[in-house]
């Protein structure tokens, strides 16, 4: 029965940081014509949901805020076909957001210093997240790539203006975050797993 308890206080609490996460994306900071936006660290409720609960759990919440994410703000392919929806669904919605969930393991080899492993995990995540971008401006958004630019180029730099201040910002919140955390709680009785 305890396990039961604790797995639905953990379900309840990632449902509030999830809200959280919402709530922060939608203060943007400044805002892409053709999507994206730096926002007030909307990422890293999500992100901490992960390094305090562990992998699998980061991920199922990353996943559920990436529907949630499409719901609120899909943006159509300049191509009206069925794999440019699909690949949009998949790079800019599902995978982008669902990344976050790995927060946990990509900062777990710096466990021993826990800000270190905070903020390797958080900046991990967003460096992912601007991978799917930067793969879905190749293969969906190129159309909107200035003439005499390499597609690639285009999306690395469109991609790179939102993605780069907010892998910064957030991994800045998500450390300091920590930091009040170690003030708050002891090491032994930290809310966060294992960094």
């Amino acid at each position: 029965m305890q396990v039961k308890r604790n797995n639905t206080v953990i379900l309840v609490e990632c449902a509030l940081l999830m809200a959280l996460s919402i709530v922060l994306s939608m203060i943007k900071v400044w805002e892409m014509p053709q999507g994206g936006a730096v926002t007030a660290a909307g990422m890293v409720p999500v992100a901490m949901i992960a390094l305090r609960h562990g992998t699998k759990w980061g991920l199922g919440a990353g996943f559920a805020y990436s529907l949630v994410q499409m719901l609120i703000g899909f943006v159509p392919p300049p191509a009206n076909d069925f794999f440019s929806f699909l690949l949009v669904i998949l790079l800019d919605y599902v995978l982008a957001f669902t990344c976050l969930g790995l927060s946990y393991c990509i900062g777990s080899p710096f466990k021993k210093h826990r800000s270190l492993s905070v903020g390797v995990g958080v900046f991990g995540v967003c460096m992912l997240r601007y991978l799917c971008s930067f793969l879905s401006g190749i293969l969906i958004w190129g159309a909107y790539a200035p003439e005499n630019m390499p597609v690639w180029l285009y999306s690395l730099t469109y991609n790179g203006s939102y993605m780069i201040p907010e892998a910064i910002l957030s991994t800045v919140v998500a450390i300091i975050l920590v930091k009040t955390l170690d003030v708050v709680f002891p090491a032994e009785k930290s809310p966060v797993k294992g960094v």
